[in-house]
Formats: structure tokens, C-alpha cells, sequence
């Protein structure tokens, strides 16, 4: 059974018509509501199947706003995509729907394939075939394609190198979305960011997975004893590249969209201890617990975001801000993810 649920009151006119998949996810859910709150006059649909990851709540400050739909639906359902394409006059789609937990990725890597390959394909092709409205496609993507690096920065003309399951799947997935501009001059953007963080992300990434230990009085658990380290990027400034080359985005172009900051695994371990449970430095390190490393391990993925500077994009929120405003909100919303307290890997 499909769910839609439209606001009542809504105006029968608008003067565009946004879809967004996976709208209900973390990244999903910060554009619905910017792109809802930003422009009474566009028509958002957000289409999500509501999986583990999502939570109603994340769209409780929109979902009475006469400008709002939320279709639940499954993205590898054809005939619920060619429906909504026929009689909804799309003229944007940001594909954000996408299982991303790496962990998870080595264990189902089929359910991965099937989300993130299958329904890319079967949201272009619903998407091409009505296309006579269709201004823009842009597509998510992960700097986790180009693979591992030490010392090389990837820009859009490097090589992808996936490593793992969910990886590789974005890639193909990345790969399917270039197609569709390569034959057809589809109008596709394809996007690859760092990590992203902010409020209301689910607690199996990293930073939220920190804090919810810390809070819940357990110790951080580190993968392994290699060293890793990962970009992190604040959600509005993600938020902002997609809405930016919405507008200005090169039509068949890749753009990297990264964070500036770059911390170790450890090191941010250590701060959010140090936030968290004010314990002076001698005792941070006994809030640290070692597990055992995941199958395959990328060090880091440093990637460069000139292109999409060019563009006008800047990155507002600092590392400082961002992680105090995070750490402030889990802190406050201890009851938003009911099983948080759940001893589960971080991605």
C-alpha cells in the first residue's frame, strides 16, 4: 500500500515541483525542510520507505505546510516511480535515498546492490521517460567511489576505486546516473561529499554514535589500531551545494562537496569525551575501548571541492560550531532514537 500524505489546503498551483528520495534520512530530511521553509511557492515532495534509519520527526517542522507531500514508496518500485513521474510534473530530483552503513554493506551486500544500483536505475528510467518537464537530476554520491588514499587529493577526474560493498554500489550506481547524460544528455548532476554531520543523524555514524555512548555512561569503541581519519562536513553546507547547483550546476559535470576539516578517528574520540563527560585529560583515554577493525579499511578520502567553489560555494559552518551544535542537540534530544542505548558498530 502506497502512503501519501498532502497537507490540507494546499494550493492546486505551484511553481515548481521538487522530488526528493530518501527525504525522510538524515541529509534528506535537513533538504526537505530548507527546500519547504526556503520556497512556499515550489511544490517538495518527499518519497521515502521509511526504513531504520528515518524518523517522522525529523520533519515535524514542515509536514503542516500547505507546500509539503510525503509519498512512502519503495524506489525499486517501477510502476510507483512511472506513476508519480506521469502525473506529478517533476522538474527536480535529488536521489538521495541510498543505504550507506559500510559495516552493514559486508553483511547484505544484495539489500545495497538492490537499493542503491537498482532504484537508481529505476528512478532514471521513470525519470527519462517524463522527462519533457525534467530540469534537473543530481544525484548523491559518497567520496568513498575514489577509494583509500595517504597522499593523493581526488578530484572529479579521478579514477573510482570502491573498497567496500556499499561503496562499489554507489559507484555503479554513479556510473548508471553518467550513462543517462552520455546517451541522452539527461540534465544529471552527480555530487561526491565527505562525511556529513549535524543534528538528527542516526546513531550508527560516527560522531552520533560517540555521543550516544558518552551519554548513555559507555566508552567510545575504536575499530581496530590503524590510524584513520575522515572530512567532516556540517549538513546545512551540504545542504547549500545541492540547493546552489540546483540552480548553477553544470549539467552532466561531478562536483566534489567537502569539509576543510580533517580529524583521526581517536582524536575526535578524545574531543567528544572531553565535551561530553568533562573529564580532565588524564582520564580521556579511559573512556576508550579497541574492537576489532572491519574487513576492508580506508585511511582517508581527501578530495578537492575547487570546482565547486568556482560555483560560489563556501563552507560556512566551522569544525568548532558545528560539532558543539551537534553534540548540544543529542544531548537534548536523548529519547529521539528509541534504541540508542543499543550497542551497534559505527560507520
Amino acid at each position: 500500500m502506497v502512503l501519501i500524505k498532502m497537507c490540507p489546503g494546499r494550493p492546486m498551483e505551484f511553481d515548481r515541483t521538487v522530488l526528493v528520495t530518501g527525504g525522510s534520512g538524515f541529509i534528506g530530511s535537513h533538504l526537505v525542510c530548507a527546500l519547504v521553509q526556503r520556497h512556499p511557492d515550489w511544490r517538495i515532495i518527499n518519497f521515502d520507505i521509511l526504513d531504520y534509519c528515518c524518523s517522522p520527526r525529523s520533519l515535524e517542522s514542515v509536514e503542516n505546510r500547505a507546500n509539503y507531500t510525503f509519498i512512502k514508496g519503495d524506489l525499486c518500485n517501477s510502476q510507483q516511480m512511472k506513476h508519480i513521474f506521469n502525473t506529478e510534473n517533476i522538474d527536480v530530483v535529488f536521489n538521495l535515498a541510498a543505504k550507506t552503513h559500510v559495516d552493514t554493506s559486508f553483511q547484505s551486500p544484495s539489500s545495497f546492490h538492490q537499493v542503491n544500483t537498482v532504484g537508481t536505475r529505476v528512478l532514471l528510467a521513470a525519470a527519462h521517460e517524463a522527462r519533457h518537464t525534467l530540469q534537473r537530476f543530481i544525484h548523491a554520491s559518497t567520496d568513498e567511489v575514489y577509494g583509500s588514499s595517504q597522499d593523493e587529493v581526488f578530484d572529479e577526474s579521478s579514477p573510482l576505486s570502491p573498497s567496500n560493498p556499499y561503496s562499489a554500489t554507489k559507484a555503479a550506481a554513479d556510473y548508471l546516473v553518467r550513462s543517462y547524460w552520455d546517451k541522452y544528455k539527461f540534465p544529471v548532476i552527480i555530487t561526491r561529499s565527505n562525511n556529513i554531520y549535524g543534528p538528527r543523524q542516526y546513531i550508527e555514524k560516527v560522531i552520533p554514535r560517540f555521543v550516544t555512548l558518552l551519554v548513555n555512561d559507555k566508552k567510545c569503541t575504536i575499530e581496530g589500531t590503524i590510524p584513520k581519519s575522515r572530512h567532516f562536513l556540517y549538513v546545512d553546507d551540504v545542504v547549500n551545494a545541492f540547493l546552489l547547483l540546483m540552480e548553477k550546476g553544470v549539467e552532466g559535470e561531478v562536483y566534489n562537496v567537502g569539509g576543510s576539516t580533517e580529524i583521526g578517528i581517536v582524536q575526535l574520540a578524545k574531543e567528544l569525551i572531553k565535551m561530553v563527560r568533562n573529564v580532565p585529560d588524564v582520564e580521556v583515554n579511559d573512556w576508550l575501548e579497541y574492537v576489532p577493525d572491519r574487513p576492508s579499511v580506508d585511511i582517508r578520502y581527501p578530495i578537492s571541492c575547487e570546482k565547486l567553489q568556482r560555483l560560489g560555494w563556501r563552507e560556512n559552518v566551522s569544525w568548532s560550531d558545528g560539532i558543539r551544535q551537534t553534540v548540544i542537540w543529542y544531548q537534548g534530544h536523548q529519547d529521539f532514537w528509541p534504541n540508542a542505548a543499543e550497542d551497534k558498530p559505527y560507520n
